[in-house]
């Protein structure tokens, strides 16, 4: 109960920190609205299909999600030092994973605005309304959408803690992403060896869970079972990242040089 308290605590107060930051906040009110715009008229130019407009819609919408988490969720360790409370928190009693795991849930939260923006965005400035045949399925696969893409950050944040500039290997995974797992490209049209890498990264269901609640009509049943593999490899990939967190931890206490944890 208390690391479940430590959990929901923490969860609020970096989505009240981030939500008023100046770079992640305002950047988060742009992202979705730029990327959309792009996405719509480079799709639009081949044609005015709904199909293919709502599709690359969605695709813009976790767009925002993933890029509102791959930067502040990478450099989330770096500001803790730059702030100088990397080692009181690496120190506190509690787990260090029950410490950072809110930060990157807080991120990723911040992308639902992403998704809403992008969302009224398409259907007000471009009139492409999106039918959405099961609220319940839709809302399930943007739960787990956040807390498998919030896993993600949290395996990037403990690997690039060593890195000073780790927001910038956090901006360079952003593109990369947006192609391999599908964004605006289907995954079926990418290189045979690209594909498990790109089955291989919880995102990429993400994006197939909310398409198919939205254009293949899908029943709860196939939606569920995506949602569930994507939650089951969130699972995982948190799991990974706990044991290199205590590794890496174990290491910085043993040479002593946690000043460069």
């Amino acid at each position: 109960m208390r690391t479940l308290r430590l959990l929901g605590f923490g969860f609020v107060l970096y989505l009240k920190m981030y939500s008023q930051s100046a770079f992640d906040g305002l950047l988060a009110v742009l992202w979705p609205l730029f990327f959309s715009t792009v996405v719509f008229f480079m799709y639009g130019a081949g044609g005015d299909d709904p199909a293919i407009l709502a599709y690359a819609a969605l695709g813009a919408a976790v767009m925002g999600v993933w890029t509102a988490t791959s930067v502040p969720a990478s450099s989330a360790l770096q500001r803790q030092r730059w702030q100088g409370t990397l080692e009181l928190l690496a120190a506190a009693p509690a787990h260090f994973g029950a410490v950072l795991l809110p930060m990157t849930i807080a991120t990723a939260t911040i992308g639902l605005y992403c998704i809403a923006a992008t969302l009224l965005w398409s259907r007000f400035l471009f009139g492409i309304a999106l039918a959405v045949a099961d609220p319940l399925v839709f809302v399930a696969a943007i739960a787990a959408t956040i807390l498998s893409i919030g896993m993600l950050g949290f395996l990037m944040a403990v690997s690039f803690v060593r890195y000073r500039t780790s927001w910038a290997i956090g901006a360079a995974a952003e593109y990369p992403v947006w192609l391999i797992c599908g964004f605006l490209v289907p995954v079926a049209l990418l290189p045979d060896w690209v594909r498990p890498i790109s089955h291989a990264l919880p995102i990429t269901e993400v994006i197939d869970s909310l398409r198919s609640a939205v254009l293949r009509d899908a029943a709860f049943a196939d939606t569920g079972h995506r949602v569930a593999t994507m939650l089951a490899v969130g699972a995982g990939i948190g799991a990974v990242a706990v044991l290199l967190l205590h590794l890496t931890l174990r290491n910085a206490r043993r040479t002593g040089r946690m000043g460069q944890f």
